[in-house]
């Protein structure tokens, strides 16, 4: 007779603390989708989702390299090509004293990979609030806490440099930097950078710089409005720069992303041991995909040009909706495409979020699915839509506040 199994298999205590705000408010919308309500989307940066296209160029370099048999596993740390591809992009980022490269499955893998290689128990890892979950889910995924350091919305989300230097303890081992920043859409000056890398080198940390939307950069016109690369900054100090496919480049779904490994070679090196012991247990980033790295990085651009405008054009078109709404307020987001208003309401902004999904059909993240100082309530848009979707979804929205908050 066979035994029965009388006790249920329960998952690990510590994924208790694993939450992905972005992707959980699906289930809410997809509740709502299935009672015939078309749901306005604007919570998951994925460009493919609106009037984006991946560059054919890019497209045909993956086909190529399909024919040409490229479809078995590639080395751990990614394919020639594609690794002289990327340290010739970072060569004209400014990067220089360069000891790695390596090509994973999308920033999310690089940053699971990094921060595996990096935290013991008892470690803590100063990540920015608000920040993207990824790194909060990675965290408790491993079993570490969150150490955060504030954003300051007063100065137009700056890291709050008297926070990060009071966060530090004798267990943080590094600092992640999400610039452009997602959800704000910030972007650090130099002068922020380069206060951040002094505390680095004082404190005897790592820098983990997250620039996946470097090149959307959607101010212009003058100096100031360009992004510049943390590891150009700071050369000697170790850091793991964060870049990939998805979103300069339209291809999400490829799952493409890499890491750049700067520093002096003696401080870094035990580390970067350990990196490429982890990218070898996992065998190897999609490997036809990675043909596609060249022709990104090297060849035409032009698509850009075209994404720039558009984001500019709903951004501003976002602000002033912004502007012009009772109980909102929002910082002019100057890279990717995203806004994080402030919401002056009586009740939590996960509350706000949910009840617009079931009462107007629009589906925006919450900015305590983010991480946010007390007192404070925001919900993150997607600005990515076009202009008519966006001021049908602004104008539910609007209603929505002005029905519920009279």
């Amino acid at each position: 007779m066979p035994i029965t199994q009388l006790r249920e298999i329960t998952p690990c205590a510590r994924l208790e603390n694993v939450r992905y705000a972005i992707r959980d408010l699906a289930c809410i919308a997809d509740e709502v989708a299935r009672q015939g309500h078309k749901i306005l989307p604007l919570n998951i940066g994925d460009p493919l989702n609106f009037d984006f296209q991946t560059p054919p160029h890019m497209i045909e370099a993956v086909y190529q390299a399909m024919r040409d048999g490229k479809n078995g596993y590639s080395p751990s740390s990614g394919i020639k090509e594609a690794l002289d591809a990327i340290r010739s992009e970072a060569a004209r980022k400014g990067i220089t004293n360069i000891q790695d490269v390596f090509v994973t499955s999308g920033v999310s893998e690089t940053v699971d990979i990094c921060l595996t290689a990096l935290l013991n128990p008892g470690d803590n890892l100063l990540t920015p609030c608000p920040d993207y979950p990824l790194y909060s889910a990675v965290l408790a995924k491993i079993d570490i806490g969150l150490n955060a350091y504030y954003l300051n919305e007063e100065d137009g989300w700056q890291p709050d440099l008297d926070d990060l230097k009071k966060k530090i303890t004798p267990r943080t081992r590094g600092i992640v930097l999400i610039n452009p920043n997602n959800p704000t859409g910030s972007v650090c000056t130099r002068k922020m950078l380069e206060q951040i890398a002094e505390l680095a080198r004082q404190y005897n940390l790592i820098i983990f710089a997250d620039e996946i939307y470097d090149k959307l950069i959607i101010d212009g016109g003058n100096e100031n409005d360009t992004h510049v690369a943390m590891a150009a900054v700071a050369p000697d100090v170790p850091v793991i720069t964060f870049g990939g496919l998805s979103k300069n480049y339209l291809a999400p779904g490829w799952r493409i992303g890499w890491g750049i490994a700067s520093g002096e070679a003696s401080v870094i090196k035990p580390y970067l041991d350990g990196v490429n012991k982890l990218l070898r247990a996992r065998l190897c980033a999609n490997h036809p995909e990675q043909y596609a790295i060249k022709a990104a990085l090297e060849g035409p651009q032009d698509h850009l040009i075209e994404v720039k405008r558009k984001l500019r054009s709903r951004r501003d078109l976002t602000m002033k909706w912004c502007a012009e709404t009772s109980r909102v307020s929002c910082v002019a987001p100057r890279g990717a495409f995203y806004a994080y208003p402030c919401i002056n309401i009586p009740e939590g902004d996960d509350v706000f979020v949910t009840e617009l999904i079931r009462q107007k059909h629009v589906t925006v993240v919450h900015g305590s699915g983010f991480g946010e100082r007390p007192g404070t309530k925001h919900f993150r848009i997607v600005f990515l839509p076009d202009e008519k979707t966006l001021t049908a979804a602004y104008s539910a929205i609007g209603d929505f506040i002005r029905e519920r908050y009279p």
